[in-house]
């Protein structure tokens, strides 16, 4: 999954928008002004055929802190969150090495963790149009 297609599935969510508050670059994804993930193009480590440095884009998503670790030891491309809370967030870097599947399940979680904190009234009116 592209950085592209990560987007146009978190702005497909209810009640999503994007920002960048952070500056240009970073994408912002809110739910009824709630962050539940940022997108933006990570520092690579390989390079490419000229010899720059290569990046990947990243996704920080909110987790559960018990499968935040599970999905690290799991998934290589799965990091602490990257200035982020690190119990709480994970950073996805979009490499290709995680199905789909399982990066748009990360973002569903993601997006329902913040839900969940919300008061019944917004939890409502948000999940009956999941």
């Amino acid at each position: 999954m592209d950085h592209l297609a990560v987007s146009r599935y978190l702005l497909n969510l209810p009640e999503t928008s994007v920002g960048q508050p952070f500056g240009e670059g970073v994408d912002v994804f809110k739910v009824k002004g709630k962050m539940f993930a940022t997108l933006s193009l990570g520092k690579g480590t390989e390079k490419d055929t000229q010899g720059k440095l290569k990046g990947y884009y990243c996704v920080n998503l909110k987790c559960d802190p018990d499968e935040a670790l599970a999905l690290r030891d799991i998934f290589d491309a799965v990091l602490p969150g990257y200035h982020m809370n690190k119990k709480l967030w994970n950073t996805v870097i979009l490499d290709g090495s995680i199905p789909q599947g399982e990066i748009k399940r990360m973002i569903d979680n993601s997006f329902k963790l913040v839900v969940k904190k919300m008061t019944k009234k917004d939890q409502t009116s948000i999940l009956l149009h999941l």
